[in-house]
């Protein structure tokens, strides 16, 4: 019983990676047979696992299948204040409860991360890590598990904020900014600098969403 609980834990896990970076994206359909044979998992802890995608929105029926599901602009903006909210609340967190390795490994991350400025995949993979440490320095358990589906439902998202010209080195400079409030231990000030780094990430992909509408996308 174990090893089917672990199976159905890695199966979900393959799935919902596959989603957050691209694989499968918003409108694809998800089939228990291919996604078997691609992940090397047998079909009832796929199905389980795309049960329990559903259950958390992070799939959709379209007729008798499931598709990744996609947000519109009215979830996108609902989902983008919520998160504003977390993750200022986490940063604020962070300024108190940090421990001074934490701090340090949040000013390894941000000076490692400006070699992929020009890489927006590789800078997407690298802002999660660097906002999970934000979240885990908090030392709120509670905040974290509401943060993580927070960034489940990101995952629904076609592209990447960082894609947009110009947007890699502003990220950089606002985490460094939040990480200096985070070491001075300036609640208010890790807080804000983490409210105004989502706030200008959400008008960027208003932006994009405006350009690819004006293309016909």
């Amino acid at each position: 019983m174990n090893q089917s609980r672990n199976t159905q834990k890695d199966a979900y896990s393959l799935i919902l990676e596959a989603i957050d970076v691209g694989v499968y994206k918003p409108g694809d359909r998800l089939v228990e047979s291919d996604l078997a044979e691609r992940l090397g998992v047998s079909r009832t802890p796929i199905r389980e696992a795309l049960q329990r995608l559903e259950t958390q929105s992070l799939l959709e029926r379209d007729g008798r299948s499931l598709i990744v599901a996609s947000l519109d602009h009215n979830q996108m903006a609902e989902l983008y204040m919520v998160r504003r909210e977390l993750e200022g609340l986490a940063a604020s967190l962070a300024a108190r409860h940090a421990t001074e390795e934490e701090v340090r490994v949040l000013k390894d991350m941000v000076r490692e991360d400006d070699a992929l400025i020009d890489k927006p995949a590789d800078l997407a993979k690298a802002n999660r890590r660097f906002h999970e440490q934000i979240h885990l320095a908090s030392h709120n358990r509670y905040l974290v598990q509401q943060l993580n589906l927070v960034h489940r439902s990101m995952a629904l998202m076609a592209t990447t904020s960082l894609a947009a010209e110009g947007r890699g080195e502003i990220a950089q400079a606002e985490h460094k900014k939040i990480v200096a409030a985070i070491e001075a231990r300036d609640e208010k000030a890790a807080g804000q600098a983490l409210k105004d780094h989502i706030s200008v990430a959400f008008m960027t992909r208003l932006k994009q969403d405006a350009g690819d509408r004006g293309q016909g996308r």
